[in-house]
């Protein structure tokens, strides 16, 4: 279910990439304000006391509902059922100690979400509800149902479909006051894209990796809190947590809409806190808190690569699938003795059109799929697939209970390592200009309303 709840997938990332070798990466909020390693204290404009006096009644550290966002109510329910949809997203857990966190977390999104859509709407930016509901449709097609069930699913798990709305006008809406406001407004000189595509060039064949970020803010005061909050978040990734949902809700980084995505980068594209980690961590990893200027980063390495190598995992694959199922009743012994049949026929298969054969034998089901990315595949079948030649099939696999298959290779087309275009590079220069400006734009729209807390 928790894929149904991307809205927005990542921008392609091209093929060929290190779009951002000499660009400013959106690797981490607090680079835009790194600007050296030695930096002025930043409250030094402020002359604060050290030891202040404080007067008034203490706010209190949960906010309870509602907020007022220049007019506009957030209420309890609001939070409860947007709670209920990051839930959802992962596979209905959340880490009960985390729940008052998690509600103030989601409070500020839907805070900043109110401040989007009023800008948007201040710029005669319109999202009809037709927008929504296409989107709608597309979130309830991802988990085979229509929108009627799909609001039925989330009235069922304590959200509703008016939730759901709102945070897809939310997006919308962001999305096209980036698009008139922030993306009219980027340039992107030729001799910019030229000079990206010689380093590209001139790193051909060194290591890259792509990244996940989650990044917390923190002050000095506040830095043992964000860590400790950091290490929770870590547990529950290395608990099987989906880290692009994690991120959207918890990341205060720009890259936060898209996952956490940093795309393609090379370790010394990252601030040294990150790429001395980077370094020493394999595809699938997610790092410990790693402390940095102005907060704490976790990152996980989603994969990794060569610049422009030739590497195998971007072969695209036509494959057929062969599956056998077990009967109620079956016993194990039963069950591994005709899985041991089954893989020797795999073993045997004699080409792609061997698979309808093996079906037959074993009352098993073919299904044929086509432009299957190799690196899309779990890491286990990757490396199973990595040497087989065309005609040739897998070792079998699955479980007894849900039944047992096997990948027939019918076609491989390795995919081309040649550089990136020119269009390409410039497009990817602009989206992070665009990225940092829109984080800079939400900055102002914070500092600029009136928000109550009651």
């Amino acid at each position: 279910m928790s894929a149904a709840f991307d809205f927005f997938p990542v921008r392609a990332r091209y093929a060929a990439a290190a779009f951002a070798l000499a660009v400013a990466t959106t690797a981490a909020a607090q680079n835009a304000a790194d600007a050296g390693p030695a930096q002025p204290n930043s409250t030094s404009a402020l002359r604060l006391p050290e030891n202040p006096q404080i007067f008034g009644a203490a706010m209190p550290s949960v906010v309870k509902a509602t907020a007022i966002v220049n007019g506009e109510v957030i209420t309890q329910t609001d939070v409860d059922q947007r709670l209920a949809l990051l839930a959802i997203a992962n596979d209905g857990k959340l880490p009960t100690d985390q729940m008052e966190a998690l509600r103030q977390q989601v409070l500020r999104n839907l805070i900043d979400e109110s401040l989007q859509i009023q800008a948007a709407k201040a710029a005669e930016i319109k999202v009809t509800d037709k927008d929504i509901d296409r989107t709608l449709e597309r979130v309830a097609g991802n988990v085979k149902m229509n929108s009627a069930q799909l609001g039925d699913y989330l009235k069922n798990n304590n959200s509703s479909v008016r939730s759901l709305r709102r945070q897809i006008q939310g997006e919308i809406a962001w999305r096209r006051l980036q698009q008139q406001k922030i993306e009219s407004s980027v340039n992107v000189g030729d001799e910019e894209v030229k000079a990206v595509l010689e380093r590209l060039n001139a790193a051909k064949g060194t290591q890259e990796y792509k990244v996940g970020e989650i990044f917390l803010s923190a002050s000095p005061a506040t830095m043992q809190q964000a860590m400790a909050n950091a290490g929770k978040i870590i547990e529950q990734l290395r608990q099987g947590a989906s880290f692009a949902g994690y991120a959207r809700q918890y990341s205060e980084a720009s890259t936060a809409a898209v996952g956490g995505d940093l795309g393609w980068v090379r370790p010394e594209q990252l601030p040294d806190q990150l790429s001395n980690v980077l370094r020493q961590m394999n595809t699938g990893q997610v790092s410990a808190p790693i402390p940095v200027p102005g907060g704490v980063s976790i990152i996980a390495v989603l994969d990794s690569r060569k610049i422009l190598g030739a590497d195998p995992r971007n072969a695209v694959l036509s494959l057929k699938q062969v599956s056998i199922t077990f009967p109620a009743g079956t016993t194990r012994p039963q069950a591994e003795a005709r899985v041991a049949k089954f893989a020797e026929a795999a073993r045997n298969v004699g080409g792609c059109g061997g698979a309808d054969k093996i079906a037959a034998e074993f009352n098993g089901e073919v299904v044929q799929s086509d432009q299957i990315r190799l690196r899309d595949l779990p890491p286990a079948l990757q490396e199973i697939m990595l040497p087989l030649q065309v005609g040739q099939a897998t070792r079998p696999f699955g479980s007894i209970e849900e039944g047992v298959r096997t990948l027939v290779i019918c076609g491989r087309d390795e995919a081309d390592a040649s550089a990136p275009t020119f269009d390409q590079v410039y497009n990817q220069i602009s989206e992070e200009r665009v990225n940092t400006r829109a984080r800079r734009y939400l900055r102002d729209l914070r500092r600029d309303a009136v928000i109550e807390f009651r």
